[in-house]
C-alpha cells in the first residue's frame, strides 16, 4: 500500500483466500483493505492517538439519507451526548481531493450538521469549519484536537 502523510502505527492485517483485510477497531472486526480503507484507518489511528479523540465516540459508515437516496458517511465524531463534532470524507490516495469532493461532503453534512468537516485522501487533508447561516466556511490550519473540536459545537 501506499506511504500515507500520517504517523505509521502497527496495522493488523490477514488474508482470506485472495483478499487482504485490516482490522477495524472501531468496527472491531477485519475489513476488506482497500485504497480507500487504508486511508481511513490510517485517519481513525491518527485521531484516537494524536488527537486524543476518545475511540468510543467515532462511528464509521454510518448510514445516511440525502434526497432519498442512502448514503455512508467515512468517518463521524460525536461529542458524548451523540451530537456530531467531525464529519470526515477518505478517499484513496490516487483519488485528488477536487471541488466535487468538497460539494459531496457538504451534502452529506446537510443531513449530519457537524461543525468541522475533514476530507482526505491520505496525502493531503483539508480540515474546515462548516458553512452556517451567520458564517462561511473556513478552512483550519491543522486537525483540532479532541477538546478545540468541542469548541466549535454550535449552542443547540
Amino acid at each position: 500500500m501506499t506511504a500515507l502523510n500520517f504517523p505509521p502505527f502497527e496495522i493488523r492485517t490477514k488474508t482470506e483466500g485472495n483478499r487482504t483485510l485490516i482490522f477495524d477497531s472501531i468496527r472491531k472486526k477485519y475489513v476488506a483493505l482497500t485504497p480507500e480503507e487504508w486511508v481511513r484507518q490510517h485517519l481513525i489511528h491518527y485521531i484516537i492517538y494524536e488527537k486524543n479523540y476518545p475511540a468510543s465516540l467515532i462511528s464509521v459508515e454510518t448510514p445516511l439519507k440525502y434526497a432519498n437516496m442512502d448514503k455512508r458517511s467515512d468517518v463521524l465524531v460525536h461529542d458524548r451526548n451523540g451530537q456530531p463534532l467531525m464529519l470526515a470524507e477518505c478517499k484513496a490516495p490516487e483519488i485528488a481531493i477536487t471541488q466535487k469532493i468538497f460539494e459531496q461532503i457538504a451534502i452529506y453534512n446537510l443531513t449530519i450538521q457537524a461543525p468541522c468537516l475533514m476530507l482526505t485522501n491520505g496525502l493531503q487533508h483539508y480540515c474546515l469549519t462548516a458553512a452556517s447561516e451567520s458564517s462561511p466556511a473556513c478552512f483550519l490550519s491543522e486537525i483540532p484536537v479532541y477538546e478545540e473540536l468541542l469548541k466549535m459545537k454550535p449552542d443547540r
